[in-house]
């Protein structure tokens, strides 16, 4: 073991630690690694000797760098709309008429038109002449900075963000497989590169073996064997080696590795200790590596090199520039700037192509380091414009719409006293209740109850639906056809008293959640003689009881007491997965946690939305 490796990992470890103490948040860590690499390096103070340990540590860095590249792509974005419901469905409609990966597909065709244009005037030009190369290197895109950037803005799970991270996948997927062939005819290997498909069949294999681990593995599951990461590796070194065997490069091997696992569907937790082991220990020494073998004083004695790198560096941010007017005619106009600018980011693959060029001998040290250095910038210009110009769309403040069917004293009374959070609808085919009722609150008085008239009348266009009749049979029905249209959340009222009778089994099988008065009756007066103070709260006005949802990224693993809203809320207990748990100061949210929880009915829309924001 030598010094320089104690220099790295000891660098490794301060470059975020720094960047959160000047509070740098617009630089990615990958490029804060390669500058603090090239001040260690050659360029500077040249205190790091490389020697073999470094660049095998180094090499495993990029292809796990590569394998976790591959488990970014969401392959739910490729999933056609056959199994939505009616309501999710209609819902689509609702939005601009586009499918975000036939958008994606046309903009990143732009890309590419764009990137051999640009490639070609290089070439004719004389500053470089590598067609194949520029075009392959201009029409990279860094998937990784790009969910970052997205995720910062919680703009993943909107159609603008699944549009933009799908142009990233591509800028990985299609440049990778470009450099596979690019290697293949610059090296002299042609004849061999139907062997290629050979990986391809193996990673079928390996994915058919292997796609029931997942559920196999819970079982058995064990903190001394981590099962799941030594399934991980055989599989990023197995394709590794068969890509190397065929005649490809070993990091289209790790790329497809990653695929491969993302599709096993493994569970979070493996995917948090395979992150550990690359960011936290691997790929930092790949970056820091590759800004210590950078020699920028060399680079600058040639004249040329001082045109060629802002040159390179516009021709990055002019390849995908011109997706703008892809974009604009489904977003708006600083938007679709702000998305075609960040898509203009590229390291990732700039590296491993820059590496794999090297080794073919397709490009030179000087070349390589101005197509670095201009690959830098565009991850300090691309997600600074992207923040700057992205124009934020209003926040997700919908309310929650409940429509009730049945008006009566129950449910009118119950719609008065929801909050602001709630979008509340009152529906009745009765006369006499339309009449009564009409005067204390909006109620929308129906022909029937014929579920076609329903749906033609957008009764079950809501998240929540409440039916409030005292007849369980009619319940029953409509529930059940509310719930196959798509309805959420469907609460029937179910006064039946035939203790023979299934059809609560099934309102369960269904997952309907029902009641009936006699029940809620006597939870309340039991509740009232073992807890004197649950009719206090029941009955507030000011503080109230609540039930929200974890859906925000930000706030998965966080401790309660470092909520920003905690001091405003009192927690009392969280459902996760079925148990109910008890809270505690360091006891961490998960996404998906059901949090009860006591507070005032003004601060709770606030919370709420933070607490159920989708970010991701």
């Amino acid at each position: 073991m030598s010094y320089s490796l104690i220099i790295v990992t000891l660098a490794a470890f301060a470059t975020p630690l720094l960047l959160a103490k000047l509070k740098i948040s617009i630089v990615p860590t990958a490029v804060a690694e390669i500058v603090v690499g090239i001040l260690l390096g050659k360029s500077l103070l040249n205190i790091i000797k490389i020697d073999p340990t470094l660049n095998f540590l180094a090499d495993l860095g990029v292809i796990l760098l590569l394998f976790l590249s591959g488990m970014e792509i969401d392959f739910s974005l490729f999933r056609n709309n056959q199994s939505q419901t009616p309501l999710e469905r209609k819902a689509a409609a609702n939005l601009p008429q586009y499918s975000p990966f036939k958008l994606a597909a046309a903009a990143y065709t732009v890309v590419l038109l764009t990137s051999a244009a640009l490639a070609l005037a290089f070439s004719l030009s004389g500053l470089y002449t590598n067609f194949w190369l520029a075009t392959i290197l201009f029409s990279t895109i860094a998937l990784g900075v790009v969910i970052a950037a997205l995720k910062e803005k919680e703009l993943l799970s909107s159609r603008f963000g699944q549009t933009i991270l799908l142009i990233a996948v591509l800028g990985e997927v299609v440049p990778m497989l470009s450099l596979t062939v690019f290697a293949s005819i610059y090296d002299h290997r042609i004849n061999q590169l139907w062997l290629i498909g050979i990986l391809f069949v193996a990673a079928a294999i390996l994915f058919k073996q292997f796609r029931s681990f997942f559920n196999f593995f819970q079982r058995i599951n064990k903190a001394t064997t981590q099962l799941d990461i030594r399934l991980a590796f055989f599989i990023i070194f197995t394709l590794a080696f068969l890509a190397k065997q065929v005649g490809a490069e070993s990091i289209l091997g790790a790329f497809i590795a990653g695929i491969v696992i993302k599709l096993l569907e493994p569970e979070t937790s493996t995917r948090e200790k395979l992150d550990a082991i690359g960011y936290g220990f691997l790929i930092p020494i790949f970056f820091i590596l590759t800004g210590v073998k950078l020699n920028i004083p060399s680079l600058l004695k040639d004249p040329t090199v001082l045109i060629l790198i802002p040159l390179f560096f516009l021709g990055f941010l002019l390849a995908k520039s011109l997706a703008f007017f892809v974009l604009k005619h489904y977003f708006q106009t600083k938007n679709a700037f702000a998305g075609s600018l960040l898509s203009a980011t590229t390291i990732t693959l700039v590296l491993a192509v820059l590496q794999v060029a090297r080794e073919v001998q397709a490009i030179n040290s000087e070349q390589s380091g101005e197509f670095l250095l201009a690959a830098i910038l565009t991850c300090l210009v691309g997600p600074l414009c992207f923040n700057h110009l992205f124009v934020a769309e209003p926040e997700d403040t919908k309310k929650i719409k409940v429509n009730f069917i049945g008006a009566n004293i129950l449910t009118v009374s119950t719609a008065q006293q929801l909050d602001q959070w709630y979008n509340v609808h009152l529906y009745t085919d009765r006369l006499d209740n339309f009449q009564t009722y009409n005067s204390k609150t909006a109620v929308k008085l129906l022909p029937d109850l014929a579920v076609d008239h329903l749906i033609q009348g957008q009764v079950f266009d809501t998240d929540i639906l409440v039916l409030g009749y005292r007849d369980y049979q009619l319940n029953y029905q409509l529930a059940l056809a509310a719930k196959k249209y798509g309805v959420k959340r469907v609460i029937t009222r179910f006064e039946n008293r035939d203790i023979m009778s299934d059809l609560g089994q099934k309102l369960s099988a269904a997952s309907i959640e029902y009641f009936n008065s006699a029940d809620v009756n006597i939870s309340v007066l039991r509740s009232l003689i073992e807890t004197p103070s649950t009719l206090q709260i029941l009955m507030a006005n000011e503080s109230r009881v609540f039930e929200v949802v974890v859906r925000n990224q930000r706030l998965a693993y966080k401790q309660i007491k470092d909520l920003s809203f905690i001091e405003h809320i009192t927690i009392s207990r969280i459902f996760r997965d079925g148990t109910s748990i008890a809270p505690h100061g360091d006891t961490r949210l998960k996404l998906n946690d059901h949090i009860i929880f006591m507070g005032k009915s003004a601060d709770v829309p606030q919370i709420r939305q933070i607490i159920e924001k989708m970010n991701e």
